[in-house]
């Protein structure tokens, strides 16, 4: 299968491509790396000026195929590789269009310049992919770099414990099998938040909480393939970013998130505790339908 890079054009990100690579290298698909042109209107007889535009997009759209493939030869001179540009109205629209012809594996979006390094930014672009998009969304951080010949080595789930986390589950062990990595579940819990009030004794109460988040993953692991075998960690803090960094992260690790319960079952859609997590995990996440 195939992977669809995002590839902002007459830009310093390249964290998309990296990431792709990264991706691919680990799981043997290769690379389209697509660049989004604006689209002209269309009219029955185009006027000079139409035409002039049309002209500068598909000149922008040669040099953005350039730019790709001097960029790929830089980053992942051993992958598989395909630049193309595609004229839309919409970056989302077109990379959505593009993922489906193409059949694509999953459909990765850098996080830009702005924001913080080794962070996830979503723009405009990726939020309107993460509420509509029928494949899965790569998200890089900020400033990702990857080593020439660098693979995955772990797949962890974001497992919530209600109905739908078993099927995120499973499709996190799906892409663990694909890439040859590690498959951990996570669990991240906040307190006033996921956490019930505290009592008397907080300490105490912690404690029957994270033992509580362990039984319910260790259910769901035991319902895992029994040849796979999987880690297991909660993460509890007073905000998000504590729970994140409550437990380890490695090179070569991704997240792998499920949509919210709220979306429709065929499309991504973004609940408001996984955008949470996104802004604070400091590895790659994935966002499965």
């Amino acid at each position: 299968m195939t992977i669809v890079a995002a590839f902002p054009y007459g830009k310093r990100d390249r964290s998309a491509l990296h990431l792709a690579g990264l991706f691919a290298r680990s799981s043997g698909e290769s690379v389209r790396i697509v660049s989004i042109v604006p689209e002209q209107g269309k009219s029955m007889i185009p006027s000079g000026s139409e035409l002039q535009f049309a002209a500068w997009s598909r000149e922008r759209g040669r040099r953005a195929i350039a730019e790709a493939e001097q960029a790929a030869d830089e980053i992942c001179p051993d992958i598989d590789t395909e630049a193309v540009a595609v004229a839309s109205r919409s970056r989302a629209k077109g990379l959505i269009a593009e993922a489906v012809a193409a059949n694509a594996s999953m459909l990765v979006v850098g996080s830009g310049t702005e924001g913080a390094r080794g962070r996830i930014r979503v723009s405009a672009t990726s939020d309107r992919l993460l509420h509509s998009s029928p494949v899965p969304v790569a998200l890089a951080p900020k400033g990702l770099v990857t080593e020439l010949g660098a693979q995955i080595v772990r797949v962890t789930c974001s497992f919530r414990g209600d109905g739908g986390s078993g099927r995120v589950l499973e499709k996190t062990a799906e892409i663990s099998q694909s890439v040859d990595a590690k498959l951990r579940v996570a669990t991240f819990g906040v307190g006033g938040r996921t956490v019930e009030p505290s009592s008397l004794d907080e300490d105490s109460r912690r404690r029957e909480y994270a033992a509580h988040l362990k039984a319910v993953q260790a259910r769901a692991v035991d319902k895992v393939d029994e040849d796979i075998s999987v880690e297991e960690a909660v993460g509890i803090g007073r905000d998000w970013k504590v729970a994140l960094g409550a437990i380890d992260w490695t090179p070569g690790e991704v997240l792998v998130i499920g949509s919210s319960s709220e979306g429709r079952r065929s499309k991504v859609f973004l609940g408001s505790n996984a955008a949470k997590i996104i802004r604070h995990t400091p590895v790659p996440v994935v966002v499965v339908p």
